[in-house]
C-alpha cells in the first residue's frame, strides 16, 4: 500500500516553470495546483487565489480573433477559475486533461456519451450509482446502446471474458455503491486494454487522492466533485479526468455539443475545498476505521461493508490499490422487523439522515430498497445501513451509533 503523500507525476506549473512538483508530496501540489499567471491574466495584483469572472460573452481584441482556437470566445467554456480547477484536478489525477460538469451524474453521462455511439455495448458495473444505472437503462437504450451488467464481485476474467464484439466500453465503480465490494481494476483495465475496449470508473470513493485509476489503466476517470473535493455540503460538480490527449479532445467536443457549463462561483468554492483535501480524508478515514471497528463488536451488527478493515473480503485488494480509507462504510443489522431499523435510524441524533455524503456532517440512510437490482447478487437477513462518518468526534459518534443500536434492540425485543 502507497502512501497518501508519497509523489508522483503531475503536470508542470506555468507560473513557476523552475518548480519540480514532481518532487512534492500530494498535500503540497494541492495547496499549489491551478495556481498560474494564465488564470490571473490582466490582474496586475497577484492574489492568492484566482479571480472570479462572472462573463457569458468575451470580448476579442481583433477580427481574426474571432474565431480562433487557442483561446476562450465564449464564456460558457469557462475562464480562469474554470480552468485553475480543471488544472488543480489534473494535478490531483494525474491526467492530461480534465473537463467540469454540473453534478456527479453529469460527469458520468458525458463520459459515457462520449465514447459510445448507437450499436455500441457497454458492460457495468451492478453495484454503480443508482443514477448510472437508470442513465444507461433508458437514455443510451433509447439511443441504441447495450448495457449488459455484472456482478460487483464478479473476478477480473469474469468480466473480461463479458466482452463482446460489440463492447466497447467497462464502466466500473469500486467500492461498490451502498455495498462496497471491489474490483480489480488494474487487471479488468490492461485486460480491456487488450482487447481494443475503455474502461470508465467512477471513483468518488477514492477522490483521485486515496486511488488514481489512471494510474492503474483506467481511461476515464470521474468524480462527483460534490462530495469529498468540495466537502462542504454546498455545491453540484462533477469531473472527468483522462491521460489520452485524443480522449482530451473527444470529452471537450461532448462538451460542447451538448453545451453543458459550470458556474465560476461554485469552481471557486470547490477549488478551495480541493486545497484541505488531504487534510479531511486523512481525519475522516481515521475516525470512520475506530467507529467501525467499534461497530464490528456490537452484538446487534451482523456484518460490517468496510474494505479497509482486517478480514472483509476485498481488504487485500484495497490494501494493494489504496493509500488509506474515507469515512463512507456499510454495515448489516442482525435480523428484525423493518421498523427496528427504523427504530435505530430514528434514535440517532449526531449522524443525520440524508443521502449524500463527502461533507463534513456524518450521514446515514437505509439502503434495502436501493440494492435489489437484478445482478447485484444483494443477499442479507437483515437491514443494510450505510454511514457516512464526518469530522465530529469519533466518541460522540460512538454514543451516537450506541443510542441507535439501543433502539433496534428494544424494538426487536417488543417484536
Amino acid at each position: 500500500m502507497t502512501s497518501p503523500d508519497k509523489p508522483d507525476a503531475g503536470k508542470p506549473d506555468a507560473g513557476k516553470p523552475n518548480a519540480d512538483k514532481q518532487t512534492w508530496a500530494s498535500a503540497t501540489r494541492l495547496v499549489h495546483a491551478g495556481d498560474s499567471e494564465e488564470a490571473r491574466a490582466g490582474f496586475a495584483a497577484r492574489g492568492v487565489n484566482p479571480p472570479v469572472q462572472r462573463a457569458s460573452t468575451v470580448v476579442l481584441p481583433d477580427a481574426a480573433s474571432l474565431y480562433g482556437n487557442d483561446h476562450p470566445t465564449y464564456g460558457r467554456a469557462g475562464l480562469g477559475v474554470q480552468a485553475s480547477l480543471e488544472a488543480a484536478l489534473c494535478e490531483l489525477e494525474g491526467a492530461v486533461a480534465a473537463k467540469l460538469f454540473s453534478s456527479g451524474a453529469a460527469a458520468i453521462t458525458a463520459a459515457l456519451m462520449t465514447v459510445l455511439s448507437a450499436g455500441d455495448e457497454v458492460l457495468v458495473s451492478a453495484g454503480a450509482y443508482a443514477p448510472t444505472r437508470r442513465f444507461c437503462d433508458g437514455m443510451l437504450a433509447r439511443f441504441g446502446v447495450r448495457t449488459r451488467y455484472f456482478a460487483p464481485s464478479a473476478a477480473a476474467g469474469e468480466v473480461l471474458a463479458m466482452i463482446g464484439g460489440q463492447t466497447r466500453a467497462v464502466f466500473l465503480e469500486s467500492p461498490a455503491s451502498l455495498t462496497f465490494e471491489l474490483q480489480d481494476v488494474p487487471a479488468i483495465a490492461s485486460g480491456a486494454r487488450a482487447r481494443g475496449v475503455l474502461t470508465l470508473i467512477d471513483n468518488t470513493w477514492g477522490a483521485g487522492l486515496l486511488f488514481r485509476p489512471l494510474d492503474h489503466g483506467v481511461d476515464l476517470s470521474v468524480q462527483a466533485l460534490t462530495k469529498y473535493v468540495s466537502g462542504g455540503s454546498d455545491v453540484f460538480m462533477g469531473s472527468v479526468a483522462v491521460r489520452d490527449p485524443s480522449l482530451g479532445e473527444r470529452l471537450l467536443q461532448t462538451v460542447w455539443d451538448t453545451g453543458w457549463a459550470v458556474s465560476p462561483d461554485d469552481c471557486y468554492t470547490v477549488l478551495r475545498s480541493l486545497r484541505t483535501l488531504t487534510l479531511r480524508l486523512a481525519r475522516h478515514g481515521a475516525s470512520a476505521l475506530r467507529v467501525a471497528q467499534w461497530l464490528a463488536s456490537q452484538p446487534e451488527v451482523a456484518r460490517m461493508l468496510c474494505p479497509a478493515l482486517p478480514g472483509s473480503p476485498d481488504h487485500a485488494l484495497w490494501k494493494r490499490d489504496f493509500s488509506g480509507t474515507n469515512g463512507l462504510f456499510g454495515l448489516v443489522l442482525k435480523a428484525g422487523p423493518a421498523h427496528a431499523a427504523d427504530a435505530f435510524l430514528d434514535a440517532l441524533q449526531v449522524f443525520k439522515l440524508g443521502f449524500s455524503w463527502g461533507g463534513f456532517e456524518s450521514l446515514a440512510v437505509s439502503s434495502d430498497p436501493q440494492v435489489r437490482n437484478l445482478g447485484r447478487g444483494w443477499r442479507a437477513d437483515g437491514a443494510l445501513m450505510r454511514l457516512h462518518v464526518g469530522l465530529e468526534a469519533p466518541e460522540d459518534l460512538i454514543a451516537d451509533l450506541r443510542r441507535g443500536l439501543d433502539a433496534f434492540a428494544a424494538a426487536c425485543d417488543q417484536a
